[in-house]
């Protein structure tokens, strides 16, 4: 399934929030990426502190794990598990306040509460660090894209202790995937993986990070960073700061390391002087969840629909929702004049059933998906998840990057800083994230070749075991530390 995520110089200036330029907003909180009758006005973008992918803005034109000691971990805690079933979940209550957070010096603030931040944060304060989680949104807040977790995802996660947490949230197991391209179809199997709604998958992992010791801080968005130094003859800063807004509330919180989990379009690693460099012809991601949707998309299964202009993902939820997730051409999504007219065509295209209301639905969107940063570290800071860079993905791979990244950077992000730490997390995400994307960059080239694809899927409908090395690839699993005793 496709997982389609100037400030003042002084603390004494004022410190405006991260803003933009002119552009389109594509923000999952709009509907659509273009001009129509139901659309509301563009908007900049919001501010730094959200999940991955959560706040985005598409402007016209493209703008070996860590090794380290295991020493003061403690056993992983009894699995804290929601409520089973979609929305139904109660909410995350923060757990501090900014005045609070902004009295205490933290070993870690981790910006951004998806499944990297969250993830990078209970296995810090596993290690008996203190962390301060941060999220733009309030939890649970729903998410459409990365609703599939691949093999790869789930061996990650159990290498951590959070081996139950999926199946144990209701989660729908997953088999097999349906390529469909030009009126043909393949069926691949899959060498296991889970679908599961992002409101409940996200809320359950913060809930983890927080019985794990860390502190919760909800709706709130963190406007830039600074710089703290000893005296003024040390040439490195002794600590990071950075403003924190929640409501009408504003402080200033220090913390040893800044671990940056702000998704696809954050503005911390671009506060570094990191800007991401948008690969040329990248897709945009959108995504949007069915009440209901012919039988033929059974449980079970991912269904990939394949033609010109892009691919659509749909897999069922725990709930018996349709979650729909896509990356099209943005000249395509524009031309079919609203997203849903765009997914059902290349649905019907592909020769798998489409269905009335699709334009009904609440589409949701991303930026260009395929970029990567200049840089993934610097000085006290690291970048993981979407924010450390994006390939465009094919069924799952995006999560299992993120929870890959939080796990391998928590030796680095966990002892005193030094200098080095940033360039071993630069080889470290290179050998361990970057590698991996490479099957993702091959597969989207023949994807975005109609005669390829259709003869991919031609040739996969009568030798399906010919599909078995790239499934294999994009389910690798990660070389992460074992389970703590």
């Amino acid at each position: 399934m496709t997982s389609p995520r100037g400030a003042a110089s002084d603390a004494s200036s004022p410190l405006p929030p991260w803003g933009g330029g002119p552009g389109w907003c594509l923000s999952r909180h709009h509907r659509v990426l273009f001009p129509e009758a139901d659309h509301p006005s563009p908007q900049p973008p919001p501010r730094s502190g959200e999940g991955e992918n959560e706040g985005i803005r598409l402007s016209s034109s493209p703008p070996r794990f860590g090794e380290g000691p295991g020493e003061g971990l403690t056993p992983p805690p009894t699995l804290t598990l929601p409520p089973k079933g979609g929305g139904n979940q109660s909410a995350v209550a923060p757990t501090t306040t900014v005045e609070e957070a902004a009295d205490r010096e933290w070993d870690a603030a981790v910006v951004g509460a998806g499944p990297a931040g969250a993830v990078a944060s209970r296995e810090l304060a596993r290690r008996g660090r203190t962390v301060l989680l941060i999220d733009r949104a309030t939890f649970p807040r729903p998410k459409v894209c990365g609703c599939c977790l691949n093999s790869a995802a789930l061996g990650t996660l159990a290498a951590v202790g959070l081996g139950g947490l999926v199946e144990q949230c209701g989660a729908v197991p997953l088999g097999r995937v349906r390529l469909a391209a030009g009126g043909r179809s393949a069926e691949l199997g899959l060498p296991g993986g889970m679908a599961l709604s992002r409101d409940v998958f996200d809320a359950a992992l913060v809930r983890e990070a927080i019985a794990a010791g860390a502190s919760f801080l909800s709706g709130t968005n963190v406007v830039r960073s600074l710089r703290e130094r000893s005296s003024p003859n040390r040439s490195r800063s002794e600590r990071t700061k950075f403003q924190a807004v929640r409501g009408s509330d504003t402080a200033v919180v220090s913390a040893g390391v800044l671990i940056a989990a702000d998704g696809l379009n954050g503005q911390l690693t671009a506060s570094e002087g990191s800007h991401p460099t948008v690969a040329p012809g990248s897709r945009i991601g959108a995504g949007a969840v069915a009440d209901t949707a012919p039988d033929f998309y059974n449980p079970g299964a991912i269904f990939m629909a394949v033609d010109r202009g892009g691919y659509v993902g749909l897999v069922r939820l725990e709930d018996g929702r349709l979650d729909i997730a896509a990356a099209f051409d943005p000249a395509f999504a524009r031309d079919a004049g609203k997203l849903g007219s765009a997914a059902g065509a290349i649905v019907s295209e592909a020769g798998l059933p489409t269905f009335p209301g699709l334009n009904d639905l609440r589409w949701r969107g991303t930026p260009a998906l395929t970029r990567t940063p200049r840089r993934v570290a610097g000085e006290r800071w690291f970048a993981v998840g979407d924010a450390a860079g994006y390939v465009e993905p094919f069924t799952g791979e995006g999560m299992a990057w993120a929870v890959a990244s939080a796990v391998a950077v928590v030796p680095l992000a966990a002892p005193p800083w030094h200098p080095g730490l940033a360039r071993e997390w630069e080889e470290t995400h290179a050998r361990l994230i970057r590698s991996r994307q490479a099957t993702c960059r091959a597969a989207a080239r023949v994807l975005r070749s109609p005669r390829l694809s259709r003869w991919a899927v031609r040739l996969l409908s009568v030798a399906p075991v010919l599909a078995r090395p790239v499934v294999a690839a994009l389910n690798r699993p990660a070389h992460a530390p074992g389970p703590v005793a």
